[in-house]
């Protein structure tokens, strides 16, 4: 009969993922993330396979518990007329918040594309995917508050927004005042 695990699969992932937020993958050493989860390597590696099986558990944990969160406003239905705006300003402020991972290490995906892991198949899928995500859901926000703009127009301004996002994530950790101006700019632009 098997051992019965004494650990929460959640709760380990939860806590690998602040480890590869801050260091990446390939910063993330196996002894920080048995420190960080409290598990030994052989549970590790016995509960997720390898230290990328960990990784991917970490990344679904960031979409769902840190990414989704903040992007479900702009994906009901309806979406307000307000919901883009408050995404943008919202995340200037978790990124203006000097101690947290997000000013500190920006996002995980983004950073995870400009290192060698970015270079894996299904890593530049998931990396791919949540950029979609981003676009759509702002685009839904642009809808909402521009709803007698063509969707030509629309579709322009929220890859315009996404990539501005996406440029803010990039640069947080190395220079949060050009962080915090992409977001103004993004938030001008969708006001205009």
């Amino acid at each position: 009969m098997g051992r019965i695990r004494s650990f929460d699969r959640a709760d380990a992932a939860r806590a690998a993922r602040e480890v590869f937020w801050h260091h990446g993958y390939e910063g993330a050493a196996v002894p920080a993330l048995e420190e960080a989860t409290g598990l030994g390597r052989s549970s590790l590696y016995h509960a997720f396979g390898s230290k990328r099986g960990l990784f991917d558990a970490a990344v679904d944990s960031y979409l769902d518990e840190v990414v989704r969160p903040r992007l479900r406003p702009l994906q009901g239905d309806p979406v307000s007329p307000a919901a883009a705006r408050e995404y943008l300003a919202g995340l200037k402020d978790a990124l203006g918040r000097a101690s947290t991972l997000p000013a500190t290490s920006g996002c995980l995906l983004i950073n995870a594309a400009a290192a060698p892991i970015g270079d894996d198949h299904a890593v530049a899928e998931t990396i791919a995917a949540y950029r979609a995500e981003l676009r759509d859901a702002l685009a839904a926000g642009v809808a909402a508050r521009h709803p007698r703009r063509g969707a030509a127009e629309r579709a322009r301004l929220a890859e315009a927004l996404a990539g501005l996002v996406v440029a803010a994530l990039a640069t947080v950790r190395v220079d949060a005042a050009a962080a915090a101006s992409a977001l103004d700019t993004a938030i001008e632009l969708l006001e205009g």
